[in-house]
């Protein structure tokens, strides 16, 4: 899919969904990491993850047209178009649309693996653990202030 039949697949649901024209442009963005879409409040143009498509495939993805859709159209009546107004919610039940989109493949994979770095005191044997590297440069143990040296790295999962 790109972004001319993304386009058309707005102008249709919008019409379909919410009975209303959808008159601005809509487009991938492949910039976007962390969610479905993005409505721009400037300009009222609407952004669409392609991963979401490509890994959850199309009802994921009109699902996040409408969600963008509701913001899109609250917004240009001047109703509450952002995630807590009432206007909002109400509108996502009338339209069945998601209120959050479902977690890409990729990120749950991403948040399943469990890093621990194990971190051990030169002077006094003090060990530490955490989850991300520290700089061993500046940092230094908390108990004898000993400088300190990686031991080992551990992924769970």
């Amino acid at each position: 899919m790109d972004d001319l039949e993304l386009q058309s697949l707005v102008e249709k649901i919008s019409i379909k969904s919410f009975g209303k024209l959808f008159q601005h442009k809509a487009y991938f963005n492949s910039r976007l990491r962390s969610t479905g879409g993005r409505y721009m409040l400037n300009t009222h143009h609407i952004e669409i993850n392609k991963k979401y498509l490509e890994q959850l495939g199309f009802n994921e993805l009109v699902g996040i047209i409408k969600h963008e859709l509701c913001h899109y159209h609250l917004h240009i009546e001047g109703k509450g178009y952002q995630h807590r107004d009432i206007d909002f919610k109400k509108l996502l039940k009338e339209v069945e649309a998601p209120r959050f989109c479902s977690p890409l493949p990729e990120q749950v994979n991403r948040k399943a693996i469990k890093r621990v770095i194990i971190y051990i005191c030169g002077n006094c044997g003090q060990t530490y653990q955490r989850k991300r590297m520290i700089n061993t440069q500046r940092y230094v143990c908390g108990k004898c202030r000993g400088k300190l040296t990686k031991k080992k790295e551990l992924t769970l999962s």
